[in-house]
């Protein structure tokens, strides 16, 4: 029995001493710190990918604003292009024309806005005033929605509505083209009675001035359908050219502009955006 009890006891003390081994506390983990928090990324912000689209949706619509302003200028910026050849080609069939009658002042218009007629003046004007010992000036006579300026580079001080005010001198209002021969005079005000300024007796001595002081003035005119401005315009112009777009100026518009306007003035037509050449902007 003795053994027995001795056996015993000491596998009681071997239980105790498991037992209290495994009861021994470990070092128990932090659970109360605040963990540290990972740097928050761009994208884990408020209205990031928001941003990233607006910036790309902008960046978008300027190149396709710059793009635009280049067509309209491409005569100066690429002046050894198709494009240009072509608006050297209208050039040399005015002045064919201009063999057989006085021819000046030029006109250009359209149906509607956004067919290409401001960028058809514009070239125009620029190539007219590569010829040799010509003095040229384009006048943008849409006072209402005038882009001539902006597709120039050009921020005038003054402008046509000042000087058929009497606000001040055509001197003063003509601005130089950087880069050309070319004379511009441009919209800086707005007013209220585009048309009637238009209509007035100083809008018949100014183009009479302009006329003795330049051997071509190219007239940017507002579209001729809904508005009373183009036409005004052209009746104290020696020459018309009508600027239609492929594909989307109907015939119907065509021949209405047409009527509006006199049909003996009229030197020819530009078929703008036609698919001849896509590389060099699509005029024809």
């Amino acid at each position: 029995m003795g053994n027995y009890e001795a056996l015993q006891k000491a596998e009681e003390e071997r239980r105790r001493k498991v037992a209290g081994a495994q009861a021994t506390p470990v070092a128990a983990l932090d659970w109360d710190r605040t963990p540290q928090t990972a740097p928050s990324r761009p994208a884990d912000k408020p209205g990031f990918f928001k941003r990233i689209f607006s910036r790309r949706a902008e960046a978008e619509r300027s190149s396709q604003a710059s793009g635009e302003l280049n067509k309209r200028r491409i005569s100066i910026l690429r002046p050894d292009s198709y494009v240009s050849e072509q608006f050297r080609t209208l050039r040399g069939r005015i002045e064919a024309l201009s063999a057989t009658r006085p021819i000046r002042t030029i006109c250009l218009s359209s149906a509607n806005p956004g067919e290409g007629k401001s960028t058809a003046a514009i070239n125009l004007a620029v190539v007219s005033s590569m010829s040799v010992d010509h003095k040229v000036l384009i006048v943008d006579c849409d006072m209402r929605r005038p882009t001539v300026s902006q597709s120039l580079g050009i921020t005038p001080e003054k402008g046509l509505a000042e000087v058929l005010l009497g606000q001040t001198t055509l001197d003063e209002a003509i601005a130089k083209v950087e880069g050309t021969n070319l004379d511009a005079l441009l919209v800086r005000l707005q007013p209220e009675n585009p048309s009637e300024l238009l209509a007035s007796r100083e809008m018949v001595k100014l183009v009479n001035e302009l006329n003795q002081r330049y051997d071509r003035v190219i007239l940017d005119t507002p579209a001729t359908l809904g508005l009373p401005d183009s036409k005004i315009v052209t009746e104290l112009c020696d020459g018309i050219v009508v600027v239609v777009r492929a594909s989307r100026t109907p015939r119907e518009e065509v021949n209405l502009v047409l009527e509006i306007l006199d049909r003996n003035k009229v030197l020819g037509m530009v078929l703008n955006d036609a698919e001849a050449d896509r590389e060099s902007y699509g005029y024809y």
